[in-house]
């Protein structure tokens, strides 16, 4: 059965584009059909961090209106044929989304795909409401900061109440990447550890991605991380994307530098 899931932050600059372009990779990794749709109306980003924004003829708007087939809009990514990415419109804006529209191109969607992921604009207005409605299940991104969660803990509350899911009585699957993630930041006491963030928000823990200055070149490059077998982003990536599957991959937490500054330069000299 075809699962939809959309990927959501109550902020923006969390890196919850780049979650969905990697996580969507890592699930075409996996042998399965897997399609990155892009939600964030006249703010296009998914399909440059993909490398397919030369290839964009046809958008998400122009599918819903009958102005395209779905098969002109959807591009094959270049890196594996398992995925393949919708691009959202540049030229519209948030309002042209209808529940009836969206409805009927998921519904096209779940046939062609086992994996429909979801990029949802940041915040909390319309255009977010609109990703959410018919999602199955949906993946939370929030750096360890006090903004980023508190922002989320609103996103999911609006989630619990506005999806199709909860309307039916049933309840949406809700689960967290924690992104960005310094555990030397931690162990000052500058960043919020995962433990604190878990308990504040009370969902399921999906992964934790460290944080990796490799992740905006590889971006910038239209390269997901996940394809650098030596980042340490890539790693976790490919460990979330395996859970999503199904499979029992252990969560793996990053562990400080022991030592501060003198520990780890003793581990890169040793």
């Amino acid at each position: 059965m075809s699962k939809v899931i959309a990927v959501i932050s109550g902020k923006g600059g969390v890196g919850k584009t780049t979650t969905t372009a990697n996580i969507g990779l890592g699930i075409a990794m996996q042998m399965k059909q897997c399609v990155v749709v892009d939600f964030d109306i006249g703010q296009r980003n998914l399909d440059m961090i993909l490398g397919l924004e030369n290839r964009v003829v046809y958008d998400m708007v122009q599918v819903m209106d009958g102005e395209a087939a779905l098969d002109q809009a959807l591009i094959r990514s270049k890196a594996n044929r398992n995925l393949h990415f919708l691009p959202a419109s540049q030229t519209k804006d948030k309002s042209v989304l209808e529940s009836a529209k969206i409805k009927q191109l998921l519904d096209e969607l779940k046939k062609k795909f086992e994996y429909v992921i979801l990029d949802a604009p940041a915040g909390i207005e319309s255009g977010f409401e609109h990703t959410i409605e018919f999602a199955d299940s949906a993946i939370v991104v929030v750096n360890p900061e006090v903004s980023s969660i508190r922002d989320s803990d609103r996103a999911i509350g609006i989630l619990d109440s506005k999806s199709q899911l909860v309307k039916d009585g049933k309840e949406v699957e809700k689960k967290l990447i924690i992104n960005r993630f310094d555990p030397d930041m931690v162990e000052k006491g500058e960043m919020l550890d995962s433990d604190d963030i878990l308990e504040i928000l009370g969902i399921e823990l999906l992964g934790i991605v460290p944080e990796d200055k490799g992740v905006i070149d590889a971006s910038n490059q239209g390269q997901p991380i996940i394809m650098n077998e030596k980042s340490q982003a890539g790693k976790a990536y490919k460990r979330i994307s395996k859970r999503i599957c199904g499979n029992k991959t252990p969560i793996v937490k990053p562990k400080a530098s022991k030592g501060g500054i003198m520990g780890r330069l003793k581990g890169i000299f040793s």
